[in-house]
């Protein structure tokens, strides 16, 4: 009971995150559309019916039923047909495709607003509108990873012994039990035992894992270790063995997809203890965290037969394998679950949510229509069609017609429906798991 109680509440806590998220973004909308003097009718969290609202000035703030995005609607939002006629368009790549397939009738012109369209700003306003909603993803991910990686730190390895592996495993066997014929580990033939902590090794010393864990790895064959037990030190010698480990990158971290090199082992778990990072470290991991992301939106159509093949095959759900709304609240839920100090926990939410913005920026920042990356380089495209005009002294090309754009647009919101239906079936049926 108590379980399940914790599950729910890691599901209500990431929906709460959810909201929170889109509605940072549509404000970055918002705020700056209101700025450069842009008039908004609607600001909205949420698609489907409306389960409450409010108007505010000339906008109405309100909340949908279906937590799966957001919109403001921006009148405007591209440049008059040949008939001359203007009508109002959502930022929401999703509302945008529903509102023209429906032919929908949109909210006419009132007296003034012609000076208060959105395709009437300057390309740089047009730009600065579409970029601030990615923008405050961006900046909600690092605060709270600054926050939550300074304050409270990560969970990490230290010198100290945790535990003894009585026999060598191969770690690919994905094993904890001894079986027969298992050589004995070298950590158990030397004495190590449980409590001890390792400060030199071969005589150089060691202050933190990733050294000790570098030198282990980079030997094979006797070796001796020098550790602090119950106040004294002593001198241990053991025969460290080759075996098969876990690959690691030039940081000490587990290589993506997970692969398996041969490497020295002494056969021991190390303690772990929570601690927070410096500015200086913290930086480096939302780098590698930025710099993960590109890799991962890039690496998106490779993984769709894998995905694929998860879902409705026999294959295994990669660890690495996109994951959706449905996919992060089942693994929130775990989350809460999981025997680990609260602040460990916390820590985890707190990334998971990191996470969610990242995409959310890198994903809207690509240049394709109906995503805010496309409008960014239609007033880009303006820009520029403007300026080489000016410079030759030819006519005023005039507004881009972004409209124009828009059966491309219903391509990528179709790929992209395709693709959003695929990953909510594989997190329904083999969903990733952390337990």
């Amino acid at each position: 009971m108590t379980e399940m109680l914790l599950y729910i509440l890691g599901l209500v806590l990431f929906a709460f995150g959810l909201l929170v998220s889109i509605a940072w973004h549509e404000l970055g909308h918002l705020s700056t559309a209101k700025l450069f003097g842009i008039r908004v009718p609607q600001y909205m969290v949420g698609f489907g019916p409306t389960i409450w609202s409010r108007k505010r000035g000339e906008t109405e703030y309100g909340i949908k039923a279906i937590p799966a995005g957001g919109y403001i609607r921006m009148i405007g939002m591209f440049p008059p047909g040949a008939d001359g006629k203007i009508e109002s368009r959502s930022t929401s790549p999703w509302r945008s495709m529903i509102e023209d397939a429906r032919e929908a009738s949109y909210e006419e012109l009132q007296p003034g607003d012609e000076t208060r369209l959105f395709y009437t700003r300057k390309p740089w306003k047009r730009v600065i509108v579409m970029f601030a909603g990615p923008f405050m993803n961006l900046v909600l991910a690092v605060v709270l990873f600054f926050g939550s990686m300074m304050t409270l730190g990560i969970e990490g390895q230290t010198t100290q012994v945790a535990g003894v592996q009585k026999c060598v495993i191969e770690q690919d066997q994905k094993r904890d039990k001894c079986a027969a014929g298992d050589p004995v580990s070298p950590a158990f033939k030397a004495g190590l035992k449980d409590g001890d902590r390792i400060v030199a090794f071969n005589g150089a010393p060691v202050g933190d894992w990733d050294t000790l864990s570098d030198r282990i790895r980079d030997t094979i064959g006797p070796a001796t270790l020098t550790v602090e037990r119950a106040g004294q030190r002593l001198e241990l010698r053991a025969d460290l063995v080759a075996n098969k480990v876990l690959a690691k990158d030039e940081d000490g971290r587990v290589v993506q997809p997970v692969r398996y090199v041969d490497a020295g082992y002494l056969g021991f778990a190390s303690k772990t203890e929570v601690a927070p990072l410096s500015f200086g470290e913290t930086t480096d991991r939302m780098g590698d965290l930025l710099e993960n992301g590109v890799h991962s939106v890039i690496a998106l159509p490779g993984k769709i037969p894998g995905l694929w093949d998860a879902t409705f095959g026999d294959g295994e759900r990669a660890d690495d394998s996109p994951v959706g709304v449905v996919g992060a609240a089942r693994i929130t839920g775990e989350l809460m679950t999981v025997e680990a100090p609260p602040t460990t926990i916390l820590v985890m939410f707190m990334n998971l949510l990191v996470g969610f913005n990242v995409s959310l920026f890198l994903f809207n920042m690509l240049p394709l229509l109906p995503l805010d990356g496309g409008h960014i380089a239609g007033a880009l495209w303006e820009s520029v069609r403007r300026h080489t005009a000016r410079i030759f002294r030819r006519p005023d090309p005039g507004p881009f017609d972004v409209a124009k754009l828009m059966p491309a647009a219903y391509v990528v919101a179709g790929v992209f429906v395709c693709f959003t239906l695929l990953v909510l079936a594989a997190d329904l049926v083999n969903p990733v798991k952390i337990t």
